[in-house]
């Protein structure tokens, strides 16, 4: 293939992952970066030999950072390091995911992100709007978060968080317990996730979350109340619950196989989304980061504070789908729809992403059988080429 190719018109003759009929030979057609046809190809279309695979590119609704850079550091050059890099492992489009900080900080970063995505910036992954990971969160479950930036939901203060972002925030972490319904309710009539996590919200609590439209569980089993026979709290409530998406950080650190497994058991193949939670040192070797000014000490693939709480991780989102394959020993299209199609319907913009189907969005991930990542085709350009 001429390594200058940058513009794709389609797809000849690949196994591509169709949306309704699994991996098949196929060919398709893309047109002003919108698949046009899944049945033929221009006379210019990209051939793949059979060790590739093309699927859907790859929908990442919790990400903090990568490559020393991180969503809360209010310049452009690191968004756009996130984007390029999130390309890197199949990702086209994410929530750039903010953090318990001052109120100015967040301002900062949430004015960054607008300025950033009205920019519309070609490189890389897009950046879909913004994940606002607390303020409103628990101090008793604050995971790596500070415990002095934390305040109650608060339906004014999330309101300028809105107007700052330009209103680009389209999932919100929150603690129902803490002052969250009125929050919840707001958001919900914004068309806006609202997520439950870092939060010690009893069953009762959840389920009260989820009649007032509470959609996610986010990062499950994680900075939350763990199940207890007489208490199982927001996560065993999101378990028996099918309206719920759950997120799961699947890189073995975070949850044990065995939690997977309980997870997929509880929710099917359509309720969970992978998710990577990944942090500034994601893509580098180890030794001490920054997360929210605290130090991160990376060893291996684990990230955590000196206080020993996990801070995130280094997963990239093709591992996350290799892992949760080998875990839950489903097939390559089961755990392609958990990080393409169930994301993308948890945030209503299934209608352009998620699958490979004629109307939408021309985002791809070219993979090989060990799910290491060839090419990342965003809108129909290529943002990302493995070094040969």
């Amino acid at each position: 293939m001429n390594e200058e190719i940058k513009n794709v018109t389609g797809f000849k003759d690949c196994l591509i992952y169709l949306e309704g009929e699994g991996i098949k030979k196929a060919s398709l057609s893309i047109i002003n970066g919108k698949i046009t046809s899944v049945k033929q190809a221009p006379a210019d279309a990209l051939h793949f030999e059979e060790d590739l695979m093309i699927v859907p590119g790859f929908v990442n609704r919790h990400v903090h950072g990568a490559n020393e850079s991180d969503s809360m550091y209010p310049n452009a050059k690191d968004l756009k390091n996130i984007a390029l890099t999130m390309a890197s492992e199949g990702t086209t489009s994410f929530l750039a995911t903010t953090m318990t900080q001052t109120i100015e900080n967040i301002d900062l970063a949430l004015e960054n992100i607008n300025d950033y995505i009205k920019a519309r910036h070609p490189e890389g992954a897009e950046v879909l709007g913004v994940h606002l990971e607390g303020p409103f969160i628990s101090k008793k479950h604050k995971g790596a978060q500070p415990e002095t930036c934390i305040i109650p939901g608060d339906v004014e203060q999330f309101k300028k968080f809105q107007k700052i972002s330009g209103n680009h925030i389209r999932q919100v972490t929150l603690a129902y317990e803490e002052n969250g319904k009125k929050l919840v309710e707001y958001l919900v009539s914004k068309g806006i996730v609202a997520s439950i996590g870092h939060s010690d919200a009893t069953a009762a609590d959840f389920r009260e979350a989820a009649n007032y439209g509470v959609t996610s569980l986010t990062h499950s089993y994680n900075a939350m109340r763990p199940i207890h026979h007489r208490e199982v709290g927001a996560l065993g409530a999101a378990m028996l619950d099918d309206r719920i998406y759950a997120e799961i950080i699947a890189d073995l650190i975070h949850v044990s196989k065995e939690a997977i497994q309980i997870l997929y058991r509880m929710k099917g193949k359509e309720k969970i989304t992978l998710i990577t939670d990944s942090l500034e040192a994601s893509h580098m070797s180890d030794g001490v980061y920054q997360l929210g000014g605290q130090k991160v000490y990376v060893q291996g693939k684990e990230a955590r504070l000196e206080s020993r709480a996990l801070a995130g991780s280094t997963l990239w989102m093709n591992n996350a789908v290799k892992n949760i394959i080998e875990v839950l020993e489903i097939t390559l299209e089961e755990a392609v729809d958990m990080a393409t199609i169930n994301p993308a319907r948890c945030l209503k913009i299934d209608d352009r992403k998620g699958s490979i189907a004629v109307g939408k969005d021309a985002d791809f991930a070219i993979v090989d059988k060990d799910l290491k990542v060839h090419y990342t085709i965003r809108g129909g350009k290529i943002v990302y080429q493995k070094v040969k």
